[in-house]
């Protein structure tokens, strides 16, 4: 569902879309990265084809789950929300204050639609073909080795109860793809995404339920809905422009005629005022804030990647529904501007600051599996 800015969810808002593609000129390199935590066994080259922009013209999207931003425009979709608040146990025990938890009125329950039982993810990194280049590690630190950690964590074990598994090793990372782009005035569409992920998805041979692709964005691209999808326009993610930014990442899946469906998340730069976690964590604001989003859309593209298995639509939200990582939405304001409040605590190998997710079985946010599950 959300969407979730860099570190903290959001709540939910739903698009139903026709797809559309808008052309863009494309040049997609999937490459090993050597970096600290992070290695990719793949090196791919690709170029899109007349046939990638066929398939993505063809491509049925589904709705996106989006995380509304916190500012003016961000803070009308979450002007609905009710809901108890509750002071949260400091989960980092460095002496931060805890913050306050959003407790929502019930549980998530089960749609009956289908969950990730096991993924490999894909790292999408958009580059634009002139101007300044990033590295991976000053744009967005290292989300894939964040993945890793993630994939060996006992905080990964919190969905076992919605998948119905409790093995290990089962969410893993997979190849990484640069994508150089043409750079345009106006912002990218996720029709534009969803050409990106085609081009990538196809090449490599791997849609399907077992892979998600996470795109991310680099500083200074926006990217807005398809008014087509019928969500009217002015529905983006826009640091520069506030009248319009709305949300901070999502997730959907699009149904493509030749390769079927791919579940991929959109990660914009989330270091900008309305997405980042609080100031002084461990990692710093943009690690912490990005891997706290790619956090948020992970665990809920796993169990809800259809839009159709695990939420709470109870109602509280109007038209909105919850997913996991909705209801664990927690914000603390400092010098007038609002933050992701996230505890500090081990994920893996190592220690990050990003929000925690729903757990049924605890009847709160977690950070770990209830005792007796592994």
């Amino acid at each position: 569902m959300t969407h979730t800015l860099s570190g903290f969810s959001a709540l939910p808002t739903h698009f139903r879309k026709l797809a559309i593609f808008a052309a863009a000129a494309v040049m997609l390199v999937v490459a090993s990265a050597a970096r600290a935590q992070s290695s990719s066994p793949d090196e791919l080259t690709i170029q899109p084809t007349a046939a990638d922009r066929g398939a993505a013209l063809a491509a049925k999207v589904g709705a996106h789950h989006a995380l509304p931003a916190n500012n003016a425009a961000g803070q009308a979709l979450r002007a609905r929300q009710i809901a108890d608040r509750r002071p949260m146990n400091n989960a980092s025990g460095d002496g931060h204050p805890g913050g306050t938890i959003l407790q929502y009125a019930g549980d998530l329950t089960s749609l009956g639609g289908q969950v990730l039982t096991s993924a490999v993810s894909h790292a999408i990194y958009l580059q634009r073909q002139t101007g300044s280049q990033c590295t991976i590690a000053t744009c967005w630190g290292d989300p894939e080795g964040f993945l890793r950690d993630l994939g060996n964590s006992d905080f990964i074990h919190v969905i076992d109860q919605y998948v119905g598994l409790h093995d290990a090793n089962r969410y893993t990372v997979g190849f990484h793809a640069t994508v150089q782009y043409a750079a345009q005035a106006t912002p990218l569409l996720d029709s534009d995404i969803v050409a990106f992920v085609h081009a990538v998805a196809a090449k490599a041979g791997a849609s399907g339920h077992g892979h998600i692709y996470h795109v991310f964005l680099p500083p200074g691209q926006d990217e807005c809905f398809d008014p087509t999808y019928g969500y009217g326009s002015g529905y983006c993610y826009s640091p520069d422009n506030l009248a319009t930014f709305v949300y901070c990442a999502y997730h959907s899946y699009a149904d493509f005629p030749d390769i079927g469906r791919v579940i991929y998340t959109v990660q914009p730069y989330m270091n900008v005022p309305g997405c980042r976690v609080q100031p002084g964590t461990l990692n710093g604001e943009l690690v912490d804030s990005a891997d706290s989003v790619l956090n948020h859309e992970t665990f809920e593209a796993i169990t809800d990647p259809d839009l159709d298995a695990w939420r709470n639509e109870s109602g509280a939200y109007g038209l909105s529904t919850d997913e996991v990582a909705d209801e664990c939405i927690f914000l603390v304001i400092l010098d007038g501007q609002y933050y992701g409040d996230v505890p500090t605590f081990l994920i893996g190998a190592h220690r990050y600051a990003v929000q925690l997710v729903y757990s049924n079985e605890q009847h709160a946010c977690s950070s770990a599996a209830s005792r007796g599950n592994p």
